[in-house]
């Protein structure tokens, strides 16, 4: 009795390629969607007054 293995390199390679194209169709997409979006910009300057005496001179 013979052991025969049997091994298929193309169909893994083939469907490594498949996930890879996959996935990276699924990353471009969302970067599109993401690019979509208008984000509004903030319309009011944010002004915060710093005393003085919160600083420590340091030597």
């Amino acid at each position: 009795m013979q052991f025969i293995k049997k091994t298929s390199s193309r169909t893994n390679i083939l469907g490594l390629i498949i996930k890879l194209a996959l996935v990276l169709i699924i990353i471009i997409g969302i970067v599109f969607l993401l690019n979509r979006i208008d984000f509004p910009t903030p319309k009011k300057e944010i002004e915060k007054i710093i005393s003085n005496e919160n600083f420590k001179v340091v030597k």
